[in-house]
């Protein structure tokens, strides 16, 4: 492995070292205060300039990080609020939302409030606030390399409903700028699943900001509505804080790479830093930009999915990418890498 500008193999470190959480490690906690208290945490600290926390206790999302100081994610002026606080109706979603790197939205609605044939489905589906059982974490060695391992298990189910079961594992390699989240949902009951996922990745300032630019391999992109086709050319720009700024929205069909994968590229040259968010695209085929450059409100949004925003009755009218059949399970991955900006 690479540390401090050293390659270590697993014996040289330990000469170094008393235990790898010298280096780099993950702690447990717990958030205390206010709507957070009582939310289980891990913190990961890879080594590599790298840190974050998983929310365990909101499917897993990641929530606060940084990359060599710089912070990367964006939050609310709200709260990573617990799952008691969680109410359904509406968008009371964001009353429960406080930002963080990665939200996962699902598994049966994506976007605004809807509904199914057992109801109403709230915004962006219950994921972000179910929690995790069964959690693990763990080093695992491959050679020289540490890979250090948050896992868990977010059962969705309803009697009369769906009975979906999403495995997590978050991952990063320690020295490394990446991490990576593996998701298996499992179809366990008895009837077929449509399934709707999407990765909301939430860049913030200092990254974000009139500096910096999203680069994407887009072969078209369609705004939502009206609002987001007034600016569709500069959909690549960022702005600085912008009052009473109205949400834009992008639709992006991108093509992936040799291998199989798509990527999207914030790159601020004012601070040397690039943030690359990588996904398949046969699991993932959609990407959705969500721009907002208010002023308190500042966010890149960068969403890979297997559906648009539109949520789940109108997602419904066409095929969806993704149906379960009973038994079935379905892989979804997307990594997210820092690097020098170029």
């Amino acid at each position: 492995m690479k540390l401090f500008g050293r390659t270590f193999t697993r014996r040289e470190l330990e000469r170094y070292t008393g235990r790898l959480d010298q280096i780099a490690g993950i702690r447990l906690g717990q958030l205390m205060d206010g709507r957070e208290q009582g939310v289980r945490t891990a913190d990961v600290r890879n080594g590599g300039g790298l840190t974050f926390t998983v929310l365990l206790d909101r499917g897993m999302d990641i929530g606060a990080a940084d990359y060599q100081g710089t912070p990367l994610a964006f939050l609310t002026a709200g709260a990573f609020g617990h799952p008691a606080y969680f109410s359904e109706h509406g968008t009371e979603w964001l009353r429960n939302w406080g930002g963080g790197l990665v939200t996962g939205c699902g598994l049966r609605n994506v976007g605004g409030p809807s509904h199914d044939n057992n109801g109403d489905l709230p915004m962006h589906g219950r994921l972000s606030n179910l929690p995790a059982q069964n959690i693990r974490t763990a080093r695992e060695w491959t050679g020289d390399d540490c890979i250090l391992v948050v896992e868990g298990e977010i059962p969705q189910t309803q009697m009369f409903g769906e009975n979906l079961h999403l495995t997590r594992r978050v991952t990063t390699v320690v020295g490394s700028s990446q991490l990576t989240i593996t998701d298996h949902v499992r179809n366990a009951g008895f009837r077929p699943e449509p399934v709707f996922i999407l990765y909301h990745t939430n860049w913030g300032y200092p990254l974000i900001s009139e500096s910096a630019h999203l680069e994407c391999s887009s072969e078209t992109t369609a705004p939502r509505d009206d609002i987001a086709a007034d600016g569709q050319e500069e959909w690549m720009n960022l702005q600085p804080p912008t009052r009473s700024y109205e949400e834009k929205v992008y639709y992006h069909e991108v093509s992936p790479q040799a291998d199989g994968q798509a990527m999207a590229r914030i790159v601020n040259p004012e601070l040397n830093l690039a943030a690359t968010i990588r996904w398949r695209t046969a699991e993932l085929p959609y990407l959705t930009q969500w721009k907002m450059m208010g002023e308190g409100e500042y966010v890149l949004g960068i969403e890979p999915a297997n559906c648009h925003v539109e949520g789940h009755a109108e997602e419904m009218k066409g095929t969806p990418h993704c149906v379960l059949a009973p038994g079935e399970s379905r892989e979804f991955t997307i990594s997210i890498g820092l690097s020098i900006a170029t």
